[in-house]
């Protein structure tokens, strides 16, 4: 059955070619509507983007630089998932997922976006009055330390040291054990003990004379924040812009 008819001089639809037209002609609609959108998203990044994150990963580094991304890309959403141990973002259906490079696993691509980050341990004036200045970690077990545990099946951390070559992971113990970095904070202000955590998170308690650090000569550094996801997944333009924008230096 013919769909065109042709002469010398013109090409015209026959009858079956309009009925054929007529039923195709909403599938084609959509078809177009999709290939403008997938050259709008090229374009104008859209999309949802799922990351794992901690607290202190938040309110550090992630958030005073995704707020004006956010604004610059209206159409891209964050979703951020608060979980300071480690996560397999695979399982947890994340794009990606933001940890201390240290704490990356090898088979996973890593992105650094924040500089190297300090760990100290802190304590209240009028704590160290009270109890004295340890002057090294052995001292601790004379001290009330507040621990924080990473995931609710994981272990205490481990405060970390290091000074002149020499290296000791410390357990510590005292009344109180937080999953936060931000209630320590406020349990050392009121003085409940010593708390070892990333120095930026205490930098305004510190000048504010609300904290005072404590074996600051054994204070480690760790490798800085990354944004990590599979080697073999195929990342979404807005994930793209993510890590471009985040990207450092």
């Amino acid at each position: 059955m013919p769909l065109l008819m042709r002469t010398t001089r013109r090409v015209a639809v026959t009858e079956a070619g309009k009925q054929l037209l007529l039923t195709l002609e909403p599938g084609l609609a959509r078809i177009e509507a999709g290939v403008t959108a997938l050259q709008r998203l090229r374009h104008t990044p859209a999309g949802l983007v799922r990351l794992t994150v901690s607290d202190h990963m938040i309110h550090e580094c992630l958030w005073p630089r995704l707020s004006p991304l956010l604004k610059k890309y209206p159409d891209i959403k964050v979703e951020m998932s608060q979980q300071n141990g480690f996560v397999d973002i695979v399982e947890g259906n994340f794009d990606a997922g933001v940890r201390i490079g240290d704490d990356i696993l090898k088979d996973m691509v890593a992105v650094r976006i924040a500089p190297d980050i300090r760990f100290v341990v802190i304590g209240s004036s009028t704590y160290l009055a009270e109890r004295g200045l340890p002057l090294h970690p052995s001292q601790l077990d004379n001290h009330d330390c507040i621990n924080i545990r990473l995931s609710p099946t994981g272990p205490l951390y481990g405060w970390e040291f290091v000074r002149q070559g020499e290296n000791i992971v410390k357990k510590v113990d005292g009344q109180l054990t937080f999953s936060s970095i931000y209630p320590m904070l406020q349990a050392v202000k009121d003085g409940y003990g010593l708390a070892y955590l990333p120095e930026s998170s205490a930098l305004a308690g510190i000048g504010a004379g609300h904290y005072c650090r404590v074996l600051e000569d054994w204070s480690p550094t760790f490798t800085g924040y990354h944004l990590y996801y599979p080697d073999r997944r195929q990342l979404s333009p807005a994930l793209e812009i993510l890590i471009s924008l985040l990207r450092y230096p």
